[in-house]
């Protein structure tokens, strides 16, 4: 079974194939839809954010009660920062992607 980042890259390339007017190669017929790898990958993501931004919330309290050391809440939130940035971002392209699919001809 391949890995969801195979599944991705896969997918990817079969997407980028439709729009140059290529047909799927034989590999990309016969592996089909490998299931809820793609789905998997996006909830392991989404906990995954969920996670650091509990960590986050949670080290800015101990800052603030001095329990924690400032070094620490500052890494905690800049590493939620670029957390959230990088869902906004897939989250961008994910509907672009989508708004791509919707206005192609049939």
């Amino acid at each position: 079974m391949a890995s969801p980042l195979q599944g991705i890259t896969t997918a990817i390339n079969a997407y980028n194939n439709a729009a140059r007017g290529n047909a799927p190669s034989k590999n990309e017929v016969a592996a089909g839809p490998s299931g809820g790898d793609f789905a998997d990958l996006v909830k392991g993501a989404i906990e995954q954010a969920k996670t650091i931004g509990e960590k986050s919330e949670q080290l800015s309290i101990a800052g603030i009660t001095d329990r924690a050391d400032i070094s620490q809440v500052v890494t905690a939130v800049a590493e939620a920062e670029v957390t959230l940035q990088t869902v906004v971002a897939i989250r961008d392209k994910v509907l672009d992607a989508y708004k791509d699919i919707i206005r192609m001809p049939i």
